[in-house]
């Protein structure tokens, strides 16, 4: 029986497709005005940091959970994020490394390419930072009797506490999974496809505790700002003191992480994903 149009249109696409649209929205990305790039950008600042504090809140008090189950819903609940990103069309610098395709097929120049990962960059990072300011004013990680802190403080331990090379790494991983989950939704054809597409990628690269450069903007600040201002009735109710978490500083965000995932990300997606794909579904024989 021949499929109807109907049909056709609730399929999904298939992966040459999938590359076509890819370059489409790629050169609409690069192709937008920078005042309209800098808002979405902050815009997607918030929605990856938002994302950050449900995971935070959601991994608070886990320790009674096994910890890959606790891993596994912690990143489920960040996989809010992305999808946020995706269907409301905000540009976060970690998938705007996928404008490496239409430089490969030259529609955009290399120039352009970096000007827009600038501008995207720094609205995410005012974004995030938004984001931490309104979470420490509200002392909301004050919240079940400071395990959301000590939660937040212990992620930001962890993170700052790579080398220079793991942290390299772990972002060529990590983005190679949010492009791959950015790529999947792009075989869809509706809002909940597209939802559904992201989950399981994003879910893993949280698990993994791979390292995502935006999302970093919002849990290492946080971390650092909590350390710096926490009362000792706080330190109490955790158990802990401040030197607990030797990693984190200012030094540390920065050079043992910051810089080196961005690096990484930009190889994982930009390179691994991008070009992959531009080199066999769209590179002219």
């Amino acid at each position: 029986m021949p499929m109807t149009s109907n049909a056709l249109d609730i399929g999904a696409r298939s992966p040459y497709a999938m590359a076509e649209l890819g370059e489409q929205v790629a050169l609409s990305k690069a192709g937008k005005a920078p005042a309209k790039t800098f808002a979405l950008a902050i815009m997607a600042g918030i929605m990856i940091a938002l994302a950050g504090v449900f995971y935070t809140t959601v991994s608070a008090g886990s320790s009674a959970l096994p910890y890959g189950l606790a891993k596994f819903i912690g990143g489920i609940s960040f996989s809010m994020g992305l999808m946020a990103v995706v269907l409301c069309g905000a540009d976060l610098f970690t998938s705007s490394t996928l404008i490496t395709i239409p430089v490969a097929t030259r529609k955009v120049r290399v120039a352009t390419m970096l000007k827009n990962w600038g501008i995207v960059y720094a609205g995410n990072l005012v974004g995030s930072l938004l984001m931490v300011a309104m979470i420490v004013y509200t002392d909301q990680w004050h919240g079940g009797h400071g395990s959301i802190g000590s939660s937040a403080l212990y992620i930001a331990n962890a993170k700052m506490g790579h080398s220079f090379g793991q942290a390299l790494v772990l972002g060529i991983l990590c983005n190679l999974m949010v492009c791959l989950a950015v790529w999947m939704s792009y075989s869809a054809r509706t809002a909940s496809g597209k939802m559904m597409a992201m989950v399981l990628p994003v879910a893993m690269f949280i698990a993994a505790g791979f390292e995502h450069s935006i999302a970093n903007m919002y849990l290492l600040p946080v971390g650092l700002a909590i350390k710096a201002i926490a009362a000792p009735e706080f330190w109490g109710e955790i158990g802990k003191t401040a030197s607990s978490f030797s990693n984190i500083t200012f030094d540390n965000m920065i050079w043992k992480n910051l810089v080196p995932v961005t690096i990484g990300n930009i190889i994982g997606g930009g390179i691994m994903i991008g070009l992959f794909n531009w080199g066999v579904f769209l590179k002219k024989d």
